[in-house]
């Protein structure tokens, strides 16, 4: 009996049409998509069908589960690694958020944990880490699989981007996405994040879902429910992940742009600045990995560790070595103006009228920052590394002729005047009282078990 010949536009007219999608209806699609069988343009159609009907939760398991076995899935085991200090750390995205990452590996790394993580370039009006890593002169971000593990068990982390044998169908689908309007959708943010992470062979995934203005999650509702979408998928695949629920209805951090966010990654590892609200995002996600991975009993004492190995430089020094052991330069994090090239223009931006930084459009602002070069409009376009801004006013912040909302790095005297116009319209100044929220508000937690379950925990308020 002759196999049934696989049809990429039924699979396509079946999710249009709200039928279930088999596990080999799906597994094929997404083989398709690696072979050439599967083109751009049905992609596309089959990326918007999932926008509008979603995924049931066996879908999204069989979504996810064939985009990681699309190549190759590494096992530690073969170079003496086990155990449940292999931990990955995700977000789904955010303006300002990227950055996060470049200050967790290392700081969990030099705390005993080992962090693999395959991530990716920016998507819509927020950045990605590799964007970031890609400003680094020589650094690596597609090694072999065999040297980003050598990379992993000897310095105890490294951030790469998917490499060509680990779920590969990401890539095509992760860039169509990005063009046709269907970044938001939860199951197919899903099976991209999840399928990198069980690709790498993790024990164990802590995360952050950002919502607001800044993120692709508009309110806490959405940002929790992709949040249980993602630990259903985890805990099916049989792992334990922790999502903290993040609110970014500002600016994460005081930066955007990859040349100005690695000098504040840089600054915060070696404590010349840490702005509170980036602290306590890195100290939450360091703390639950530590706890996850075994090494603490509680989160404080996962909060103490953490703040010990950024205190006594131990998490720059990993962070070094990592940019070293990827062809990155040795002395980065002694001179990195040596490496980073600024932008012609550097000029502070006013607010029209003193007084406190009530709220930030960050939609606004990272579209703003887009169009200045931080970002692409096409998935071939390349990114300026120079521009976009620093020392962005926190929400609760007095400016005024004293205190600038921003300072904005671009390239000509047009396109810093066009920031500078985005920016004052994006942030709302008005007379004190401000209320602002912290950064980490809710929690959800699954792990599998015969009653494995996802559970919510919110902040006090």
């Amino acid at each position: 009996m002759t196999e049934p010949v696989f049809v990429p536009q039924e699979v396509i007219r079946k999710k249009r049409d709200r039928v279930p999608l088999s596990a080999a209806e799906l597994t094929d699609f997404v083989r398709g998509t690696v072979s050439g069988a599967v083109g751009p343009s049905q992609i596309g159609a089959f990326t918007m069908a999932v926008y509008l009907n979603g995924m049931s939760e066996d879908e999204r398991l069989a979504y996810t589960l064939a985009m990681r076995d699309s190549g190759r899935v590494i096992d530690w085991s073969e170079i003496g690694l086990s155990g449940p200090t292999i931990i990955d750390k995700h977000s789904s995205g955010g303006v300002g958020d990227e950055k996060v990452s470049l200050i967790v590996v290392p700081l969990v790394a030099a705390c005993g944990i080992h962090m693999p993580m395959i991530s990716a370039r920016g998507l819509g009006h927020t950045g990605g880490e590799i964007d970031l890593l890609d400003a680094i002169p020589g650094y690596d971000t597609t090694p072999s699989t065999e040297r980003f593990m050598q990379v992993v068990a000897e310095v105890g982390g490294a951030i790469i981007s998917p490499t060509p044998d680990l779920a590969p169908a990401d890539k095509p689908i992760f860039y169509i996405r990005d063009v046709a309007a269907t970044v938001e959708s939860i199951p197919l943010i899903t099976g991209s994040i999840m399928s990198k992470k069980l690709a790498a062979g993790i024990n164990g995934l802590v995360m952050t879902v950002p919502f607001g203005s800044g993120a692709f999650m508009p309110d806490v509702a959405r940002a929790e429910e992709l949040a249980a979408s993602l630990i259903g998928v985890a805990v099916g695949a049989g792992k334990p992940m922790v999502a903290l629920i993040s609110d970014l209805t500002e600016v994460l951090g005081d930066s955007i742009g990859s040349n100005n966010q690695l000098r504040e990654v840089i600054d915060f590892l070696t404590g010349r600045y840490r702005e509170p609200r980036l602290t306590e995002t890195v100290l939450a996600l360091a703390s639950e990995t530590l706890l996850m991975g075994g090494l603490t009993e509680t989160i404080e004492d996962g909060r103490r560790l953490a703040l010990a190995r950024l205190d006594d430089g131990a998490a720059a020094d990993r962070f070094a070595k990592m940019v070293a052991a990827l062809d990155g330069p040795a002395d980065l994090v002694d001179n990195p103006d040596r490496h980073l090239q600024r932008a012609q223009i550097i000029r502070p931006v006013f607010a029209d009228t003193p007084g406190t930084v009530a709220s930030q459009d960050c939609y606004a602002i990272g579209m703003a920052m887009l169009r200045l070069g931080c970002g692409r409009t096409d998935p071939d376009a390349d990114i300026d590394h120079a521009v976009g801004l620093t020392g962005m006013a926190s929400c609760g912040s007095t400016v005024g002729p004293d205190r600038p909302l921003c300072v904005v790095h671009a390239r000509s005297e047009a396109a810093f005047e066009a920031a500078a116009a985005d920016i004052r319209a994006a942030v709302v100044v008005r007379e004190p009282p401000v209320i602002t929220t912290p950064p980490i508000v809710g929690r959800l937690a699954g792990k599998p078990a015969a009653d494995a379950s996802a559970t919510v925990e919110r902040a006090a308020d």
